[in-house]
């Protein structure tokens, strides 16, 4: 079992910054893929961006290549998305995730714990 829980969100303006954490507990997460995913009102859940679990290796989604960092912190099992030059199509619920298995990539449906997720709103 991991546990996982997002923080940070808020309501932000067009081209500011916000800082999620995923606090995760539970299995070793530090041997673990972790990804953050978002879903808008209306529409699917998306792929943000996922990192290895030695933070040695990164994946993003095109739209938020070089405006969103990846990150995370083994000692403290906390994971980290460094949003900046926020748009309001960035509002979502964002959602941390872990796959149990070896599992590095996109596809959410690889992924077994997911966080309840942190709101994310930017205005224009």
């Amino acid at each position: 079992q991991v546990q996982l829980v997002e923080s940070g969100g808020g309501l932000v303006q067009a081209g500011g910054s916000l800082r999620l954490s995923c606090a995760a507990s539970g299995r070793t997460f530090s041997s673990l893929t972790m990804g953050w995913f978002r879903q808008a009102p209306g529409k699917e859940r998306e792929f943000v961006a996922a990192i290895s679990w030695s933070g040695g290796s990164t994946i993003y989604a095109d739209s938020m290549k070089g405006r969103f960092t990846i990150s995370r912190d083994n000692a403290k099992n906390t994971g980290y998305l460094q949003m900046n030059s926020l748009k309001p199509e960035d509002t979502a619920v964002y959602y941390c995730a872990v796959p149990v298995g070896n599992y590095y990539g996109r596809r959410a449906q690889e992924y077994d714990y997911w966080g309840q997720g942190t709101q994310v709103t930017v205005s224009s």
